[in-house]
């Protein structure tokens, strides 16, 4: 008698997630480019970032501190937080997954906006339980939608603030009628992966709403403006009983003790952070300037406050073709039919020169398409 070799079986619902896929760094065919896919800083790292990191390696036998003592009342101090309801992680992806791990399950549902950070998708389905997306607004996030989607077996909302892969911002009146608008017992996550680039005017209040609110967690990362992607940081701010049930699920020991210092030291170079924020600003409204003077080519820039301009192509040049275009001239951006926007090339802000010559490259595939 045949037996059939058995093997270990995975849960249902893991079978029914698309792995993230990162930005690209190469062509198909192995050919290195320069990265315009991944919404890194173009400028690179803070001297005083980079200096912290490398001193902090003379050690590496040394479990780090499980607490990132230090770490957490620096970002205390630079925003007026409790350090003991600030949380740290493998970049914010890690708290975004731990929230839904120790919010939702089988049954339950977990909410987010059409054309929302790819994560959240998986997040829910990592744990069994059921992503759903409500419509959006012009690439822009529908409060109104997202409020008519909630359901009694919704546990979590996901909300990036300002958005990713579209670049919208939801006002600070529309985030906190979104609030009020959930049950209290639905934990309401805010990703501000990108808020450090946003003017001081334009701050959503999530970190304020949080002080007060039992179930809001405000995430962020040092992967974005402080230019220290490659060290995985993140960091989220709650109500102390939603960081003590987070706590218990985070990984120990996730930040290195080379990250911690120069995440600490990054927080205090106020003026590296301002002069990241002053070159994205001034190169993506001349890009998306740019991308404007070819609406009559069909494409179009959705507007931005973060670090990259999703561009739509309606025209006779597609997308696709654009990006292999950009791969010709030796710049990676991000194609995004996975999530539902095959017209659409999100580009990241680069360096002047960078900027420039995606710019020309956009220009002449248009005008002959």
């Amino acid at each position: 008698m045949t037996q059939t070799a058995a093997k270990p079986a995975p849960k249902d619902w893991i079978l029914g997630i698309h792995a993230y896929v990162p930005g690209k760094a190469a062509t198909d065919d192995g050919r290195p480019l320069i990265k315009l896919s991944a919404n890194e800083n173009p400028l690179g790292t803070g001297a005083a970032a980079r200096a912290a990191l490398v001193a902090a390696t003379a050690d590496l036998a040394t479990y780090p501190d499980p607490g990132a003592a230090k770490l957490r009342e620096a970002i205390g101090a630079a925003h007026g937080l409790d350090p003991a309801r600030i949380i740290y992680g493998t970049g914010s992806d890690e708290l975004l997954h731990i929230a839904a791990s120790a919010y939702a399950g089988p049954g339950d549902e977990v909410l987010f906006v059409r054309y929302g950070f790819s994560v959240y998708d998986i997040a829910a389905r990592r744990v069994g339980a059921t992503p759903v997306e409500a419509p959006d607004a012009d690439y822009a996030t529908d409060v109104d939608a997202l409020l008519a989607a909630v359901t009694e077996k919704t546990k979590v909302v996901f909300l990036a603030n300002p958005n990713n892969p579209t670049g919208t911002m939801t006002s600070r009146e529309e985030i906190a009628r979104l609030h009020a608008g959930l049950r209290p017992d639905i934990l309401f996550v805010l990703d501000q992966a990108y808020a450090e680039y946003l003017d001081a005017d334009e701050d959503d209040g999530g970190l304020e709403l949080a002080r007060t609110a039992s179930n809001v967690f405000v995430t962020r990362t040092f992967s974005k403006i402080y230019g220290l992607a490659a060290e995985r940081i993140g960091w989220g701010y709650a109500s102390a009983d939603v960081i003590d049930i987070l706590h218990r699920i985070r990984a120990p020991f996730n930040v290195t003790t080379a990250g911690q210092a120069a995440a600490i030291a990054a927080i205090a170079d106020t003026d590296w952070v301002d002069a990241s924020r002053a070159h994205n600003a001034q190169w993506r409204e001349w890009l998306a300037g740019e991308v404007a003077s070819l609406s009559n080519h069909g494409l179009r820039a959705v507007p931005s406050k973060t670090n990259f301009l999703l561009i739509l192509f309606n025209g006779t040049l597609t997308a696709e073709a654009a990006m292999k275009g950009l791969w010709d001239e030796g710049y990676a951006t991000r194609w995004l039919p996975g999530q539902g926007l095959p017209n659409g090339l999100r580009i990241t802000i680069g360096t002047e020169e960078q900027t420039r010559a995606v710019a020309a490259k956009l220009r002449a595939m248009a005008e002959t398409a």
